[in-house]
């Protein structure tokens, strides 16, 4: 924050456009306002309504303070209008990641040592309710393994956080590790699975758009047009069962086929950058 206050100082901005729900933006917010910048939040509106959760405190933080709110959905513009916010402070723009999504697809990089022409599930597992505690995630990676038993693998690169509590002489046969990965690797990876395992917020968007099945190991999500559109699931943190259900499902094939919400058709950075030009030109 010190860092970002000096430079704004030196440099003087009209606006500061921060992104997403990670703590540096919310920091660089901080220092907007706290300088009378106008502040630019992409991504605006999410909510998952629990606090234990570090990103959904920033996002709040962050539209606190926000003067002109960018949406990836019209929930999310109708959750700010609902928290007090103007209507003409708020644009629909469309989902950002996707543009991302779409200018990556014909750069993809195949992993390393890892054959994607077999059946395999993709793990991506880092959130401190599912890998904090050695046990749970003990538990969790055995019934995953006996779930996808001899009929795939899982292919599971292991956050940092993860590792912390990961015993890897327990982890099940069937279940391969690596080292975490570049986005170009993920998506390749992602994109010819058979599905998903995550608590991860930005890959229930990429599987939806992908078309690839995703089972959210989480209570609530701050996405949610990702499982009443897309292809995504919430499975719960403790519902083992209802894991081997869905996993099930989709070993037989039988896997909702979903659908991809309005505007995440990567063309959302040229609609905020005409909306940014008309805003300026004023």
């Amino acid at each position: 924050m010190t860092s970002f206050e000096k430079d704004l100082k030196s440099h003087p901005a009209d606006y500061v456009l921060v992104v997403g729900d990670v703590t540096s933006s919310m920091a660089c917010g901080i220092v907007a306002n706290k300088c009378h910048v106008p502040l630019i939040h992409v991504e605006a509106g999410l909510r998952s309504s629990s606090r234990k959760m570090p990103e959904e405190i920033n996002r709040i933080v962050i539209d606190s303070i926000t003067d002109i709110f960018f949406t990836t959905t019209k929930d999310a513009s109708e959750i700010l209008l609902k928290e007090g916010k103007e209507t003409e402070q708020i644009h629909l723009a469309g989902n950002v990641m996707i543009n991302s999504l779409q200018h990556a697809l014909p750069k993809l990089r195949e992993p390393v040592g890892i054959d994607l022409n077999q059946k395999y599930f993709v793990l991506t597992l880092h959130s401190p309710y599912n890998v904090d505690e050695k046990q749970k995630l003990e538990s969790l990676l055995n019934q995953i393994s006996q779930d996808i038993g001899k009929k795939a693998i899982g292919i599971f690169p292991v956050h940092p956080r993860t590792l912390k509590s990961l015993n890897l002489q327990k982890i099940p046969n069937n279940i391969v590790t690596t080292s975490p990965m570049g986005y170009l690797e993920v998506i390749c990876l992602l994109k010819q699975s058979t599905a998903v395992i995550t608590d991860s917020g930005g890959i229930q968007e990429e599987t939806t758009v992908l078309g690839i099945p995703c089972l959210t190991l989480r209570d609530n999500t701050e996405r949610p047009e990702t499982a009443t559109i897309g292809t995504n699931e919430l499975i719960g943190t403790s519902n083992l069962e209802g894991l081997s259900t869905a996993i099930q499902t989709i070993m037989n094939g039988n896997w909702k086929k979903g659908g991809i919400p309005d505007l995440w058709d990567g063309a959302s950075s040229e609609r905020i950058a005409k909306i940014l030009l008309d805003i300026v030109n004023r």
